[in-house]
């Protein structure tokens, strides 16, 4: 069954062909003998009842510094596509949130991975509140005595924006810190939304697992282990990817939230696990599916066309 499928994502030009999800997702579809049709989250449109992306047709091959190859730029009404990936980074700032929005008018015709109503109900920090005894203690709030009477109970926590992503702006504060109320200043006079903190959990010395679900199944992990003197194990601030299972706790985790993300439509899932706890699920533009296949020879990209194939069959 060939598919013509729109691809909505950052710039192809500057991307790591050897790490980028979206690439091997794109190169997966080709393979595969769908259409590519790829452009950019500002080139997204509403006009009189259509939703419009100006972009081009593409074709991906893994040659580094040679990896894409564009059609003439012209404009689609998306409702002629079968399949529209929302792959665009975050931040889950307005513009992402209208995006969704406009996206959302597409469905039910054209599947639109992941769906976007829930993408926008179910931001990575927040849809954890939905499994509070997976979690390690959470607070979400704004307000400085809060967030102080939280510490003053856990001693070490890590503070961070709600709406973050890769590690930036994560802090470890630990018993001896004095610098809260000084963060709390940074953080609120950049934006005005409430802060997330939790309980430090020490077993992220050893690494965060980032543990891929397709269609609200696991399909394997990475660990994710921290750099000598790092507190975060993003491997965009420099966190290692390692091999590694799945152990009972996780999979305990994963029977909890699969129904969960298979029913909002969520496909493309990456949970971070760090010990036992379950502390973010990322649905907006999970990565990892790589470096899963580097080590377990998973090609995750494959079951997430054959997931997508089934629901278009299904149709």
């Amino acid at each position: 069954m060939a598919l013509k499928v729109a691809i909505q994502m950052d710039p192809i030009g500057p991307i790591n062909i050897d790490a980028d999800s979206s690439f091997r997702i794109g190169l997966e579809a080709q393979e595969r003998g769908h259409t590519l049709f790829y452009y950019t989250p500002d080139r997204l449109s509403y006009r009189e009842g259509r939703i419009l992306a100006r972009g081009w047709p593409l074709a991906l091959r893994r040659e580094k510094g040679n990896h894409y190859s564009l059609g003439p730029e012209t404009e689609v009404d998306l409702a002629d596509w079968d399949v529209v990936w929302l792959r665009q980074d975050p931040p889950f700032d307005m513009s992402y949130i209208t995006n969704t929005h406009l996206l959302e008018r597409l469905t039910p015709g054209t599947l639109v991975v992941n769906d976007p109503f829930w993408v926008r109900n179910c931001p990575e920090k927040l849809l954890v509140l939905d499994f509070p005894h997976l979690t390690p203690p959470t607070l979400i709030a704004r307000d400085l005595a809060t967030i102080r009477s939280f510490k003053a109970e856990h001693g070490d926590i890590i503070l961070k924006p709600l709406y973050g992503n890769g590690g930036a702006g994560v802090f470890r504060l630990d018993p001896n810190d004095r610098n809260l109320a000084s963060l709390h200043e940074l953080f609120t006079g950049i934006n005005r939304e409430p802060l997330i903190a939790q309980k430090y959990v020490p077993a992220v010395v050893k690494g965060d697992k980032r543990i891929i679900l397709v269609d609200g199944v696991p399909v394997g992990a990475i660990n994710r282990v921290p750099a000598e003197g790092e507190t975060r194990s993003n491997m965009h601030v420099g966190g290692r990817p390692e091999k590694v299972g799945l152990t009972d706790r996780d999979r305990e985790i994963c029977d909890a939230i699969g129904p969960t993300l298979r029913e909002k439509g969520q496909i493309f899932v990456g949970i971070d696990v760090i010990g036992d706890w379950l502390t973010e699920i990322n649905v907006t533009s999970p990565t990892g599916i790589q470096e899963l296949e580097r080590f377990d020879g998973t090609n995750t990209a494959a079951l997430m066309w054959d997931a997508i194939e089934a629901r278009r069959l299904a149709r």
